[in-house]
């Protein structure tokens, strides 16, 4: 529970510290290059509203089929853009993507 709670605290902290206009549309993203890493270097990853529309649907919690249908695409589709999403945002499920829209106030 002590975690989960430092956890929130840094990502408001994070949060607090961008304008609002900037955290809208860009994602910061830890580079995985070792060096760049450790110098604490971040890549913008822009989402674009489909994407985060999808990230929203996917945090009701409904089913692939279900969310796909809502988004007028088919499953297979719904699942490639996801799999795009998670691997943009260096995730890897769509749950972890969607924990990364919602801490940064995008979905």
């Amino acid at each position: 529970m002590e975690q989960a709670t430092l956890v929130r605290r840094s990502a408001e902290d994070q949060n607090a510290l961008q304008p609002r206009e900037h955290r809208e549309n860009v994602v910061p993203l830890q580079s995985r290059s070792g060096d760049t890493a450790l110098n604490g270097a971040y890549t913008p990853v822009e989402l674009s509203h489909e994407d985060l529309e999808l990230l929203a649907e996917i945090a009701t919690g409904v089913t692939t089929e279900v969310a796909a249908r809502r988004l007028e695409l088919s499953a297979r589709t719904l699942r490639r853009r996801i799999r795009n999403i998670c691997d943009m945002l260096g995730v890897n499920t769509p749950i972890e993507a969607v924990v990364w829209a919602a801490r940064r106030q995008l979905i």
